[in-house]
């Protein structure tokens, strides 16, 4: 951790490709404050024209108000002018005292130009322009009423001064921006300033900068609270077609001896550096630092006489454990369950944070991290995974995991990203997708759900397939929620996204394995192929692929191509199209093209664009099996088939006539090992419409009952497992999987459950 750096009351430092300007005033009685206060922005004036180049301004008045490069070019453009102008004496009237015979109105008008340049420009450009104004109206009335012809030249001397003035200030961008603002506009009024002049503010104890101030012209389109201290507003603006995510946490509300004391207290935690053992056991750590901190803070709290309660000592000392040992606001952007994405571009300090939300797509927000900021979370996540982050290895990815958030995290760093670091975090749902919640979100359609559903049960290989984006991993977890229980599954993962956390608190039988990223070179974590050789000494399970990209590859098709895998087999890859998912394994990762063969069926998602290109969804659009008959080239010679296929005209996955007439080699494999669906291909399409039918309903029912965890893991999982046991009984009860009777003691089963609940 770092401590934070201090300046002298005024200051130049560089920050990164920055050139900031620091104003300390603490012991200022009043905030200070551009569009405020006239005096401010007159010293901040002198400044710009002593210290060309200033790209940011911060002054610092126990929190940060520190004006973005945008506003400071509006000062730039008025402090060059301002320098230009006084060095031009003829401008600023001193010629105009030769007029024989006017020298005291000559004196008066050199005072009017003087207080225009010396005065007002520095403090209230806007003030100075219209005040410009004014007196070109009056010298033009007097002009008129001139019958002297030496008042006349002087009178028209004078004019031409404030005419050329004039022209001058009209030059400026801040004038520009005003000049249909400006009537009725009088000198030391400075409501017009606020319009442009808007500060980010951040604590003392914090890098992080945020656009505390709500955007003004902006439509207020969304607004909800993360809990009861933060509060999320979504904004719509002209000025840009990604919404603005206004965020308002706890530790911009509290009152200023607050932040005072959590800028002691990081000062004094700072000096503690946690060695790597503290930072693996990480709700550990936490703990252990809300407890010193809680502790810290109440003494200084003592010592200075701030009364705090116990509620307010606890927030505090969360506050302070995000700040110190955490990771700032990006902690509280993991807090929206909304949230899918989250990107810190390079370089770091210069743009805003961007996320992707779930109801308004790609957005800005108001946090604008620091360089400081992005170092810190660098070294944690080094800590963390135990992995290199260097000139070597440009690119860490690694995860995150919080009390209320799960998310992945991919790293760049020079020489890769040539603006040095950038980070990119992908938060996964709290609990994992479900095939009834696909089906809300259009994801798929029943019949997808019935018929992934039956091949999973069938023991297939699946691999889903689509591009970054395409929501492919989280179909693999929702994929995971239908294996029966009674099955062991195994993970293997180089950065763990697979929701395993939540599928054991669902008794699931699973086990994770984590191997040595393929972007990583050397370390002491195990190879991905070895990792695939190590899981088939586990027995006979379930084996699922976080994401099949290098070596494990080769050992993955290995095992399937001798029947090593009993049970179903899944995995993610890169690829648009079945041929693209071909064309990966074997010419890119090098996988002979007959083992390919052992792939039974490709699920390809991708996100389906809007015709104004605003809005995606995402979408299954092929799910396509892989017959076995071919030999070199498997497009050429067919033994794609697609089972079900994205109609864009109607947004709807249709099953294809070869799922319809029975035709899918796959589903007769399946069929061919159950006895009483041998050369009965009505039972098949049965069972899948029976399966379509019990996930539907669970939509209907969480619809209709306004029961929306009927659509959640826990309750699919013991739908499902209630949908095997009912129809085991058929089975024995009937010698024969009676789906109409299956699905009324399902639904009688589901109606009964939502009565017990509510009791």
């Amino acid at each position: 951790m770092q401590e934070k750096k201090r300046v002298q009351p005024v200051s130049i430092v560089k920050e990164g490709g920055s050139t900031v300007l620091y104003f300390r005033v603490e012991d200022s009685y009043f905030t200070p404050s551009l569009e405020n206060n006239g005096l401010t922005m007159a010293r901040t004036m002198d400044m710009l024209v002593e210290n060309p180049g200033i790209s940011r301004i911060v002054f610092v008045h126990r929190r940060h108000y520190i004006y973005n490069e945008d506003q400071t070019k509006l000062l730039n453009e008025i402090a060059r002018l301002y320098g230009y102008l006084i060095k031009q004496k003829q401008i600023l009237g001193l010629e105009l005292v030769s007029f024989e015979g006017f020298e005291g109105l000559a004196q008066e008008w050199k005072g009017y130009l003087q207080h225009l340049v010396f005065n007002l420009l520095r403090s209230d450009p806007i003030g100075a322009y219209v005040e410009l104004k004014r007196l070109i109206r009056e010298e033009h009335i007097f002009l008129k009423k001139s019958t002297h012809l030496q008042e006349t030249t002087a009178r028209t001397k004078y004019l031409e001064t404030l005419e050329y003035l004039k022209g001058l200030l009209e030059q400026l961008t801040l004038i520009q921006l005003v000049q249909d603002k400006v009537s009725g506009y009088k000198s030391g009024s400075r409501e017009l300033y606020g319009m442009f002049f808007r500060p980010l503010i951040t604590p003392d104890f914090m890098f992080t900068r945020l656009m505390a101030e709500q955007p003004l012209g902006a439509e207020e389109i969304d607004a909800y609270s993360l809990d009861q201290h933060t509060e999320v507003t979504i904004f719509r603006s002209e000025e840009d077609v990604k919404p603005l995510y206004h965020v308002t946490p706890l530790e911009f509300k509290i009152p200023e001896d607050h932040y005072e004391l959590l800028d002691l207290a990081r000062s004094a935690l700072a000096k503690h550096r946690p060695d790597r053992e503290e930072f693996l056991d990480t709700d550990k750590m936490r703990r252990t630092f809300f407890n010193i901190g809680k502790g810290l803070l109440q003494e200084l709290a003592e010592h200075r006489n701030v009364p705090l309660s116990y509620s307010e000592l606890e927030n505090l000392a969360s506050i302070l454990v995000r700040y110190t040992i955490g990771f700032g606001l990006i902690e509280v952007l993991l807090k929206d369950p909304k949230i899918q994405d989250i990107s810190v571009n390079g370089p770091i300090g210069e743009s805003p944070i961007f996320i992707v939300h779930q109801d308004y797509e790609d957005c800005v927000t108001n946090i604008i991290p620091s360089q400081e900021d992005g170092e810190g979370w660098a070294t944690r996540f080094r800590i963390l995974s135990g992995r290199p982050l260097d000139e070597a290895n440009p690119v860490l990815d690694t995860e995150l995991i919080l009390p209320y958030a799960h998310a992945r995290v991919s790293i760049m760093n020079r020489p890769l990203n040539p603006d040095g670091l950038a980070f990119a975090f992908r938060r996964h749902r709290d609990q994992p997708w479900t095939f009834p919640l696909f089906i809300k979100n259009n994801m798929m359609s029943p019949l997808a759900a019935g018929l992934l559903s039956f091949l999973i049960d069938g023991s297939r290989t699946l691999l889903f397939a689509g591009t970054r984006g395409s929501g492919k991993t989280s179909l693999l977890g929702s994929a995971m929620v239908e294996i029966m229980r009674k099955h062991r599954i195994i993970t293997l993962e180089d950065t763990q996204e697979l929701p395993i956390s939540a599928l054991r608190k669902n008794k699931y039988n699973i086990q994770a394995m984590k191997v040595r990223s393929a972007l990583t070179h050397g370390g002491n974590e195990l190879a991905a192929d070895e990792g695939i050789r190590t899981s088939l000494r586990f027995g006979d399970s379930s084996l699922i692929v976080g994401e099949i990209r290098s070596l494990e590859a080769k050992a993955l098709y290995e095992a399937m191509r001798i029947g090593a895998l009993a049970n179903v087999v899944a995995g993610t890859i890169h690829g648009a199209d079945p041929y693209s998912v071909f064309d990966r394994v074997v010419n890119d990762l090098e996988v002979p093209r007959t083992s390919f063969k052992a792939t039974d069926i490709i699920i390809v998602s991708n996100p389906v664009k809007s015709a104004d290109g605003l809005h995606r969804q995402r979408r299954i659009i092929q799910i396509t099996e892989v017959r076995k008959h071919w030999q070199q080239d498997p497009l050429d010679e067919k033994a794609f088939v697609d089972l079900m296929k994205y109609d864009s005209k109607t947004d709807e996955l249709k099953p294809t006539d070869a799922l319809v007439n029975g035709e899918s080699e796959i589903l007769k494999q399946i069929a061919g090992e159950v006895k009483e669906w041998v050369g009965n291909w009505d039972a098949v399409w049965e069972n899948i419409l029976l399966r379509a039918k019990i996930k539907s309903a669970l939509l209907h029912y969480a619809e209709k009952e306004s029961k929306a965890y009927l659509l959640e893991a826990p309750f699919v999982v013991l739908s499902n497992d209630v949908f095997h046991q009912l129809s085991a009984d058929s089975q024995k009860k009937y010698g024969s999987i009676n789906t109409q009777k299956v699905f009324l003691m399902w639904e009688d089963w589901l109606k009964k459950e939502l009565k017990r609940r509510i009791l």
